[in-house]
């Protein structure tokens, strides 16, 4: 009898673990609304239902059993995924688990009950609750459900935080925010898997943003110039604080001019953004997707390498001159690029966050090559720490 494995999402970067779990043989049954699922004509059975709809989807889900549930990269997805696991006696992280690390009050709130530094934080509900915030500008303002950099704004007084608490009540699936304090410093990720609660660190991404006031990826590079040890230590306790034991995670992290690292969320899933699903296999050599997948379905993972650790990126496109730079890459270094995404046509409409973004093509090559191409791909040169 075959294997069969339920997958919640399938846009672009969720279609990577389609794709992988059918080379694998597994039967796959994919969820998602049909408008942008990629995944619908490459899984076996696709349904268009919404990813949150998770009582819909443990009905259809019950007689098909199942040897696992996953989702790769996508916050919205993770409390489905702990609902069905618990429900049908697959693997998987709890509901606790889910509900807390898809909050990022609740995150900051169990972090600072464990002891873990945090950045001082408020919950408000309106504008008008802000004025309580005691604390010196710049700060940072975001939905506490959201992801992919949707609302997050950087405020420099009290006129722009009331603004951008306004937006971000708006956009927030439970009308709150969080106001943080900014932390000065180079931004990174890190990228791990867990089985039976036990950590590995397998990759850490350099990110590269528009900066203020709203910081949405321009693009990732691995590796980062980051040595892991201190890395490893601040993300460990976070995975073990938020109780994630079993999957891909991915813990976003500034490391200030000092060398210290300050933790500042934590997903339950791999990194979207290509990170997860393609950056991690690039640039260590180790199969992340199908670690996942093996752990979703109660195998152990295997860190056998794959392939021959490169330097890996990914570029996002906004405009024209990145489509020109795109260009330029596929006439005189075509060989390093390892996919290009379907793109729309620049119109002239100012990209808000990340789900707006025109496109994206992500390559791989030696480090000496990359180093070459840094200046042309846009990509600052990090001091390592």
């Amino acid at each position: 009898m075959g294997h069969t494995v339920a997958i919640i999402g399938a846009n672009d970067f969720q279609n990577q673990a389609i794709l992988l779990a059918k080379s694998l043989g597994y039967t796959t049954h994919v969820f998602a609304w049909a408008d942008g699922a990629v995944g619908k004509d490459t899984a076996n059975h696709f349904y268009p239902v919404s990813i949150t709809e998770k009582e819909r989807i443990l009905e259809i889900c019950r007689p098909l059993r199942l040897d696992g549930v996953f989702s790769i990269g996508s916050d919205l997805a993770v409390p489905t995924v702990s609902y069905l696991a618990a429900r049908l006696g697959l693997p998987g992280n709890s509901e606790a688990c889910a509900a807390v690390s898809t909050n990022k009050f609740r995150m900051r709130r169990r972090f600072r009950e464990r002891g873990i530094p945090t950045p001082r934080f408020w919950e408000v509900a309106s504008p008008a609750e802000s004025d309580a915030v005691d604390a010196p500008f710049p700060l940072i303002v975001k939905p506490t459900d959201r992801s992919g950099s949707r609302g997050v704004t950087r405020v420099e007084d009290r006129a722009t935080l009331r603004e951008a608490v306004a937006r971000c009540v708006g956009c927030s699936f439970e009308k709150k925010a969080i106001v943080e304090e900014y932390i000065e410093g180079d931004e990174y990720s890190a990228e791990s898997i867990s089985f039976r609660g036990r950590h590995r660190l397998l990759a850490v991404t350099q990110k590269f943003t528009t900066g203020a006031p709203h910081f949405i990826e321009t693009g990732h590079v691995q590796p980062a110039p980051v040595p892991p040890g201190a890395v490893r230590d601040a993300v460990f306790a976070a995975l073990d604080a938020l109780e994630i034991t079993c999957g891909a995670s991915h813990a976003e992290f500034k490391v200030t001019s000092a060398g210290e690292v300050r933790l500042i969320e934590v997903g339950a899933r791999m990194g979207g953004d290509c990170i997860g699903s393609d950056l991690v296999r690039l640039s260590t050599g180790h199969d992340f997707l199908r670690m996942t997948l093996d752990a979703a379905c109660g195998k152990a993972p295997d860190f056998t390498p794959v392939s021959v650790p490169q330097t890996a990126f990914v570029r996002f496109l906004f405009g024209q001159a990145d489509l020109d730079t795109l260009h330029v890459m596929q006439e005189e270094a075509p060989d390093v690029l390892r996919r290009v995404s379907a793109i729309e046509p620049p119109a002239g409409r100012p990209v808000t966050d990340s789900s707006n973004r025109l496109g994206y093509y992500l390559g791989a090559c030696a480090d000496e090559r990359f180093v070459r191409l840094r200046s042309l791909l846009g990509f600052a040169q990090a001091v390592p720490q």
